[in-house]
Parts: structure tokens; sequence; C-alpha cells
């Protein structure tokens, strides 16, 4: 397959700033043809299971996400194609009916915090980045978004964190650094960084 995109993984636990370094870049590049997909978009749809249940899942497990039309979706943007992307309810647990459309794009932008353990993803990554911030700032992070944005009660969500994200954490995302092109300490607010992969990614792009 020969790839019609730069493709570029952004990596880093959960609260880590993976998201900030995205539209960072983005913003940098100032390039039309850039696209972001996020891998959370890709949970396994739980509408089938009572509600109660869809609470006991290890959200932090590789085993969580729909792997097979993940890898479908990356492979058909690689080629130049358009996909329609899940939309992922944290809320109920459960895909919407919508969808997103993304179309072929020069360069797509990846982000999850188990984007790099997964080896078939991470073979069409051009560029795979891991963002590193303090555990302390990455549990601050989280309450604050899951409390007001996923409308999560605090005890939950530290209930969650110490049983699961924390474990899930050191098990999978941290021995992922390894796979990493480049590591960016404090994430979103590391200019140097954000400078250097920005002109990386133009260089890439007036190679093709």
């Amino acid at each position: 397959m020969k790839k019609q995109c730069t493709i570029i993984g952004i990596t880093g636990g959960s609260g880590s700033g993976k998201t900030t370094v995205a539209k960072r870049i983005t913003r940098k590049l100032n390039h039309k043809g850039v696209q972001i997909l996020n891998h959370d978009a890709y949970y396994l749809d739980r509408s089938s299971m009572p509600p109660e249940d869809r609470e006991t899942i290890n959200y932090d497990h590789p085993d969580a996400f729909d792997r097979q039309l993940f890898h479908l979706h990356l492979k058909e943007l690689a080629a130049g194609r358009a996909v329609d992307c899940p939309i992922y309810d944290y809320a109920t647990h459960t895909r919407k009916k919508e969808t997103m459309h993304i179309g072929p794009c020069r360069v797509l932008i990846i982000e999850g915090i188990l984007i790099l353990e997964d080896e078939e993803a991470r073979q069409l990554m051009d560029v795979k980045l891991y963002v590193e911030t303090d555990a302390d700032i990455r549990l601050a992070r989280r309450l604050n978004r899951d409390c007001q944005e996923r409308g999560r009660s605090l005890e939950s969500v530290m209930k969650q964190y110490l049983e699961v994200v924390r474990p899930m954490h050191m098990q999978f995302i941290e021995p992922s650094k390894k796979y990493a092109d480049l590591i960016i300490p404090e994430g979103g607010f590391n200019d140097v960084a954000i400078d250097i992969i920005a002109g990386k990614i133009t260089h890439l792009l007036q190679g093709e």
C-alpha cells in the first residue's frame, strides 16, 4: 500500500496533555490538510449491556477497543480514502448513532493512551510521540475533566484511577514509551518540542 498521508501518533497517560499537543501542532503547521483522529472514538460499543455492567469494564485495557475497525480506518486514511469515524458517548459507554466524516488528508494526527502499545497501528506511523507529565498533574486534570465534562462523581473517578487507570498506565502505557521517536516533557507547554515536531512534519510533507 502506498501511503498518501503522513501519520503522527501522540500518546501518554490520561490527562498528560495529548490533545493540547495535537492542537498546537495543527495550528503550527497551518495546513488545511491536517486531521485529528481520537483513539477513544474506537471504544467497543456496550449498548447491549446493562448500564451497571458497563461501569465495571476496564476501559484502560487494550481489549476495550475495537481494534479491527480502528486498523481498517487507519489503513483507509493512509491510502487516501475517507472514513466515517464513530462518536463515543463517555457518559453511557455507547456509540452514538451519528458518525464523524474524515476525508482524505495530507497529515493524520492520532492521539490516545494506547496507540503505541498497538503494533499494527504503530507500523503505520511516521512520527511517534510520547507526552510525559507528572502523575499528580495528570490525576488533577482527569478529575476535572471527568467530573465536569463526563458527569462522573469524584468518588467514582478516584476509585477507577486507583484500581484501574494507574495499574494499566504502569502495565501498558509507560512501557510503550520505548517506541516513541520523541518524548515531550510538559506536554503542550513545551514550545521547543512543538517547533521541532512541526518542522519535522513540514519536512516530510515537502519530501512527498
